[in-house]
């Protein structure tokens, strides 16, 4: 049982609250020093799939895809199956998306080391729920397209996959400082995509797409400023965009996940935290990675730098049921001090809680994964709220 008292905002006054919230947790299985960027999918039959990446560190070429399975009514998650393996790109983000002819799809980014803005998106299918796999393929070929959040099938048919653009001026070091929002559109079921920008996105990324009960959509951001989550709205399928504007919720440039609940309102996982009051940052997500580049840090543009560094805690669940116009946290489903000014998990140092995936199946119960300390994948099932 997680019990805790919380200050909201709603109707513009700070009310307090206290809530209780039953869950049971389990670890993933993993032999590898890092595991890192969950994501969860229900299946038809009531299995549960988790995927994320691992290997030694971030950026390495050694970071491949992994996969486990909790088999409807068994106790214990499968092995993980390595779905990935490239040996001089690190394959990162990855996302699983059952779309409507009931193939299964995994999503990834593949990047020539420490370099985000090197970044493709490959794909892998499975006509038996994840059971076997067809070979890779090239998704998106277009250097610096970062994927974090799963496919969303549009009420006209269409499927949006929510990207960021990972981009560098010449000559300059990818830190995130040119960041924006896009989304790609298929109409003809992943075959070909096209692109819709979302205006005045830059430093909004990690783009999380969820359909509301009046038929709009509703979008969530993760901050590289490390100030606030931020939010937009769509009402024609995903075809023009509001301009991203602050929630009252903290972001801290770490990842943040929203679903739409089987009532119609909102739940989201994000470390309530900023950088506001950090003393400390990192220069950049890779700056321990050398890559053999002679590219320079970039310039400070308009006063504002991606900031790297700010804790990485609690992971917080917050419920919306006015279509993300306010928030109520719910509960902390883990508490510490979030350091993370490394991502070298051999030496064990890292204590972030992180990159969640949030998802509902049929009979109500809420699950929930994210990275555990850069060691290991956490599992939380939320059987009533």
């Amino acid at each position: 049982m997680n019990q805790e008292t919380v200050t909201v905002e709603r109707d513009g006054k700070l009310i307090t609250e206290n809530r209780a919230v039953p869950y049971i947790s389990a670890m993933l299985p993993s032999d590898y020093p890092q595991n890192h960027a969950a994501n969860l999918l229900v299946l038809p039959n009531g299995d549960l799939l988790c995927t994320w990446f691992a290997g030694t560190q971030e950026g390495v070429a050694d970071i491949s895809i992994l996969c486990s399975r909790l088999r409807k009514g068994a106790q214990t998650w499968d092995a993980a199956i390595k779905l990935s393996d490239d040996p001089e790109r690190s394959e990162q983000n990855p996302v699983l998306f059952l779309d409507p002819d009931n193939t299964l799809w995994l999503m990834w980014t593949a990047q020539v080391s420490g370099n985000q803005d090197t970044a493709i998106v490959r794909c892998r299918k499975s006509f038996d729920f994840g059971e076997t796999w067809h070979e890779i393929e090239v998704l998106i070929d277009k250097p610096g397209t970062f994927i974090r959040q799963p496919v969303v099938v549009l009420p006209n048919g269409n499927w949006l996959l929510p990207i960021f653009n990972c981009t560098v001026k010449p000559g300059e070091k990818w830190v995130g400082n040119y960041d924006t929002s896009s989304v790609k559109i298929s109409e003809d079921k992943g075959k070909t995509w096209r692109d819709v920008d979302v205006p005045n996105s830059l430093g909004c990324v990690h783009m999380c797409v969820s359909p509301l009960k009046s038929g709009a959509l509703i979008a969530v951001y993760r901050s590289r400023w490390a100030d606030n989550i931020y939010k937009s709205y769509s009402y024609d399928n995903g075809e023009t965009w509001s301009e991203p504007t602050a929630t009252p919720l903290p972001n801290n440039n770490s990842s943040i996940q929203l679903t739409t609940l089987n009532n119609g309102g909102l739940a989201m996982v994000f470390n309530n935290m900023s950088a506001e009051g950090a003393t400390d940052r990192r220069s950049s997500l890779y700056d321990e990675i050398d890559d053999g580049s002679d590219a320079k840090e970039p310039e400070i543009v308009d006063g504002k730098s991606a900031f790297w560094g700010a804790p990485r805690a609690p992971m917080t669940l917050a419920i919306s049921k006015d279509d993300g116009e306010s928030w109520s946290i719910v509960a902390n489903l883990d508490e510490g001090d979030g350091f993370c000014m490394t991502n070298n998990s051999q030496e064990k140092l890292n204590r972030e809680f992180s990159y969640p995936s949030i998802t509902q199946s049929e009979d109500g119960v809420i699950h929930v994964a994210y990275t555990y300390f850069r060691q290991a994948i956490k599992y939380v099932r939320i059987n009533n709220l």
